[in-house]
């Protein structure tokens, strides 16, 4: 099971983002009100990986998850999944496309 971090504040995101610079990291956008974005929640909590992992309730953290569609110019949606590193996404999905096997495989090509 992934251990995660929740993400409340911009502060916080930007400093996850400085630490992808020194290795990569795992980031979940969260809807708590969407059906898909609970199943897509479950791939990511069920996940098993040593990659520092962190979730932003898209809702409750608005200004947080516009911050995180500004730094890395991918387009919200939610849910979302992103693979950073070195300040970038260099990995991204969502909705369906968010699985274990899939974030799997990106984070063993990172």
């Amino acid at each position: 099971m992934t251990n995660y971090k929740e993400i409340t504040t911009i502060p916080e995101w930007e400093n996850v983002l400085q630490q992808s610079k020194d290795k990569p990291v795992l980031v979940f956008k969260h809807s708590t009100t969407c059906p898909i974005s609970a199943a897509a929640y479950s791939e990511f909590t069920a996940l098993e990986t040593n990659v520092d992992a962190y979730l932003v309730k898209v809702i409750e953290s608005r200004p947080v998850s516009n911050e995180i569609e500004s730094n890395l110019s991918i387009q919200h949606q939610s849910p979302q999944a992103f693979v950073i590193s070195n300040e970038h996404a260099v990995w991204n999905a969502s909705h369906r496309n968010i699985t274990q096997d899939n974030i799997t495989k990106a984070l063993s090509e990172v």
